[in-house]
């Protein structure tokens, strides 16, 4: 299955997470196993937006090819070929890199 396949539902945004950093600031090579979970990431593909409760769809914020900052613990991981992916909720995004 492919990334372009994924189609989030309602306010759900698809995440390819960055890479984390090799080195810390003092130059030291961080091992995988001490490396922290991303939060960072590059929006693939969004849903159509949130519902309200009259049945109005209002868009999301984010578009496709975003880069973003999301809560640690956000979103469920999944696995598509080699890469791996988030989804998410719009609400668990903090904030579009500019």
């Amino acid at each position: 299955m492919e990334k372009s396949k994924i189609q989030p539902l309602g306010d759900r945004v698809l995440v390819e997470p960055l890479e984390a950093e090799e080195k810390s600031t003092g130059g030291i090579i961080i091992p995988d196993t001490a490396k922290e979970k991303q939060q960072r990431g590059k929006v693939v593909a969004i849903g159509k937006g949130r519902i309200d409760d009259e049945g109005k769809v209002t868009p999301l914020e984010v578009k496709v090819n975003d880069h973003v900052l999301f809560g640690r613990y956000s979103g469920s991981e999944i696995t598509v070929g080699a890469s791996n992916y988030l989804i998410i909720k719009e609400d668990d995004i903090l904030a579009i890199i500019r």
